[in-house]
């Protein structure tokens, strides 16, 4: 019964949504306000019904409820509780069920907090929001229901991917899912400038806090996926460009350039029509995200789907979305002309350069991404036979390819070619941030910054001076990291002026915020450059009682034992790791197999530490009675999540900060066309 309901919650949910996507949208067009009016009950009632429909999936996994496909598919009855309910959206259709209910919730948050914005502003922000919120159920309706019966419901289920069961990948969907959705707010507000035909200071401080929400969800989101990555799956690696993990990282370089950008609409009114074109595509490669993972195109363990009925049907949804805003912003650019002026040297300036780093090393993941599908298409005769003699595939005219090909872009590519961009955004970030608006002068503003100049080359030289024959990468890293966060404080100190010391602690919170999310990035930045440059490998097959050396540490293997888990066995193996004869810990990495999927996962074991990770997989067995192990040495590793987190921090602090919530619009009336420059 409760499935039922569940899905006819969702049916009129459907409904809700169309018309909260159309009568709003009409009584903004033609002044009725009480058209206007109705879209915020309607999203409130969207939202409330999405969030009825996911309860009842969610309860329909915590019963086993087994006559439900999606359950029988995704669950066990011996499965943990905490899994039984992650199973919800360890899936195609549960997920996508999280998807719709994220943005039905983003959405009846505007209704319910947006009481400052124009009327015909607000209604068409929720009108674009409900139209986004029909096409994404009219596709779980269509193509991927949830509530499908059996008409025979089995005794047990076929559980959940082994990989997923792990309380990283738990709250890693949610958390990603709120950063990928919610820029669908920053979107609506896009569009519904557009169709206003305006944008000025205020629309800029109200779509920055959904921006810095987004962000913040999604920064969150990635690392959580990066950390699960780093100690499940075995190999060590943190970050693998892996086509899905690219789908949500360019999202995140977008929105980054974005909340960058509004800040010079807000306070110059300069920057408008890239503001707006930043919004749509921070959206857009959202939906690209979606469509890679759900579409079949790409192969990859956080690949949802292998339908290419539901890819078409996504990218649909991404033409109608990002054809008609691009469309509609090629008819208003005119209308977007930029206020202020600045000089070559100012915050702006610095903004731009900012944006535009930003900008382009998206691309660069965009295109190393799409390329090999690209030329996968290119390459497939078969393809272009479907058309007959007149669509001879014009590549293989040329000469160009004979014969299919099957190419793949990987970390070489990846990091040769994206790494210049966030070294030079390293470089420039300290500087932008304490530069004036308008008009600056390097003279007054270099000077503050020596402190950290001198600290960051004297971290340089010191590395330099301590290895030898090794790549640069490592030192230049640490130089980075220790600039960002030593100009993160120079910028604290320059606010705080020459008053008391006390007077630091009453900076708003935004100033401490961008200088938290700043040295955030330094961390992270000094994290990634020692883990790729100064990692040691060691990779052999070792019997009980035999030592291993890595990086001054000793590992000696102790014994291997069967464990039997919940719903797993394990094959577990006692690692005693010491330095200098004193032991310092023993180590247990696993090998699981999980009896009802038939799948065995890796389980790596770790000693962490502040400076630096030693990491150890157990491979198989050997047929001399061996196992084979790989040990690792990784320095500074837990840097790059230390880092994700005070960036996470940072932007939570400067959402805290009054002034830039969605209310602060208040106390400036929408009359006010623009702000003056601080």
């Amino acid at each position: 019964m409760m499935t039922e309901l569940g899905h006819f919650a969702l049916i009129l949910a459907f409904a809700v949504a169309l018309f909260q996507a159309v009568v709003p949208l009409v009584g903004a067009w033609r002044r009725w306000p009480g058209w206007m009016a109705a879209a915020e009950p309607a999203a409130v009632t969207q939202a409330l019904l999405v969030a009825f429909a996911f309860a009842a999936l969610t309860w329909a996994f915590v019963t086993s409820d087994f006559s439900l496909r999606l359950v029988w598919a995704n669950s066990h009855s011996a499965k943990p509780m905490l899994y039984k309910i992650t199973g919800v959206w360890g899936n195609h259709e549960g997920s996508m069920l999280l998807w719709v209910l994220i943005v039905a919730l983003f959405g009846g948050a505007a209704a319910l907090f947006g009481d400052n914005l124009p009327a015909s502003l607000r209604a068409r922000v929720l009108g674009v929001q409900g139209l986004i919120g029909a096409a994404f159920l009219a596709f779980l309706l269509f193509t991927s229901n949830p509530f499908l019966r059996l008409a025979v419901p089995p005794f047990d289920g076929q559980d959940l991917n082994p990989l997923l069961q792990d309380p990283g990948l738990a709250f890693h969907p949610p958390f990603l899912y709120l950063g990928y959705v919610g820029l669908s707010m920053s979107f609506s507000f896009a569009v519904a400038a557009l169709l206003e035909g305006r944008v000025d200071a205020a629309w800029g401080r109200w779509v920055r806090p959904w921006t810095l929400a987004a962000w913040i969800f999604l920064t969150i989101g990635i690392a959580l996926g990066s950390w699960w990555a780093y100690y499940e799956l075995g190999w060590g690696g943190f970050w693998f460009w892996d086509p899905v993990e690219n789908a949500s990282f360019m999202p995140w370089l977008v929105s980054a350039a974005l909340l960058h950008s509004a800040i010079v609409v807000e306070k110059r009114e300069s920057l408008k029509a890239w503001t707006i074109l930043l919004a749509i595509t921070a959206f857009g490669f959202s939906l690209i995200g979606a469509f890679i993972t759900r579409s079949g195109v790409i192969t990859s363990v956080h690949a949802f789907a292998n339908d290419p009925e539901r890819g078409v049907f996504l990218l649909a949804i991404t033409g109608l979305f990002m054809g008609g805003a691009l469309t509609l912003f090629a008819f208003r650019a005119d209308e977007l002309s930029a206020k202020g002026v600045f000089g070559m040297v100012s915050r702006e300036s610095a903004l731009v350069l900012n944006n535009i780093l930003l900008a382009v090393a998206a691309f660069v993941v965009f295109v190393g991404t799409i390329w090999p599908l690209a030329i996968e298409l290119a390459s497939d005769q078969e393809i272009w036979r479907l058309g007959g003699a007149a669509f001879r595939n014009p590549f293989y005219a040329l000469g160009l390819f004979d014969h299919p090909e099957k190419l793949s872009v990987g970390a070489p590519f990846f990091n040769m070619a994206f790494t210049p961009f966030m070294v030079a955004l390293g470089a420039v970030l300290p500087l932008g941030a304490m530069l004036p608006w308008k008009r600056a002068r390097l003279g007054r503003v270099m000077p503050r910054l020596i402190p950290a100049a001198v600290l960051a080359l004297a971290v340089l030289a010191l590395f330099f001076a301590l290895q030898t024959g090794r790549s640069a990468l490592g030192p230049v890293g640490l130089m980075l990291g220790a600039w960002l966060v030593a100009g993160a404080v120079a910028d604290l100190w320059t606010r705080k002026g020459k008053g008391p010391l006390s007077r630091l602690w009453r900076l708003p919170r935004a100033d401490w915020g961008r200088a938290v999310a700043h040295a955030g990035l330094g961390v992270c930045m000094a994290g990634i450059a020692s883990m790729l440059a100064w990692q040691e490998e060691d990779i052999r097959v070792v019997q009980p009682g035999d030592r291993v050396e890595i990086a001054g540490y000793e590992l000696q293997l102790q014994g291997v034992n069967r464990v039997e888990g919940p719903n797993y066995v394990s094959t577990m193996a006692d690692v005693a790791l010491s330095k200098n004869g004193r032991t310092i810990g023993l180590l247990h990495p696993e090998k699981r197999v999980y009896p009802v999927a038939g799948m065995p996962t890796t389980e790596a074991a770790i000693n962490n530490g502040f400076l630096r990770d030693i990491y150890v997989a157990l491979g198989d067995p050997q047929p001399d009675g061996g196992w084979a192990m790989r040990s690792y040495y990784k320095p500074l590793a837990n840097w790059i999540w230390g880092g994700a987190i005070l960036m996470a921090l940072g932007g939570g602090l400067s959402l805290s900060d009054r002034r830039y919530r969605v209310a602060a619009g208040a106390a400036r009336t929408v009359k006010a066309q623009g702000v003056p420059a601080e």
